[in-house]
């Protein structure tokens, strides 16, 4: 649900053209609020310890070789070692449960502040998508 209200909210602030000039600095600290929380996300996804999560955490982690260069490098930051192990889950349980949380805070404690003072008001675009749905929903219960 949240990574839902997170797409909605960045789909709103895109159509009410939210990024442009003066307010760029909110829209970049709402670009690290979705990382942060995509992040979470893979975290908490490995933090069950069943095939599933190794393996999601096996795909993730082997994405970064393919970058040229750095790429065993970052798999062993990310991994903790070669293989996806115990010293993994412990390295992810403590950017679900100590890393990310403070990071989020921390953006969310500049990003706030921002929008009030910019006085963005983000309930027109929700009431549009409201109707927008209703429309559609209206013109497929016909089908």
């Amino acid at each position: 649900m949240m990574v839902l209200m997170m797409i909605l909210n960045v789909f709103c602030v895109y159509l009410t053209g939210g990024f442009k000039k003066l307010r760029e600095l909110t829209w970049v600290t709402g670009v690290v609020l979705a990382v942060l929380t995509a992040s979470f996300g893979v975290t908490g996804y490995f933090l069950s310890w069943d095939q599933i999560g190794y393996w999601a955490v096996k795909i993730v982690t082997e994405v970064p070789k393919a970058i040229p260069g750095i790429e065993s490098s970052i798999v062993v930051l990310l991994r903790k070692s070669a293989s996806v192990g115990q010293s993994t889950l412990t390295r992810f349980y403590s950017l679900h449960i100590f890393v990310l949380p403070f990071f989020t805070v921390v953006f969310m404690l500049m990003h706030f502040p921002m929008i009030r003072k910019q006085d963005i008001s983000g309930n027109n675009c929700y009431y549009k998508l409201v109707l927008l749905f209703l429309k559609i929903n209206y013109i497929f219960s016909y089908f």
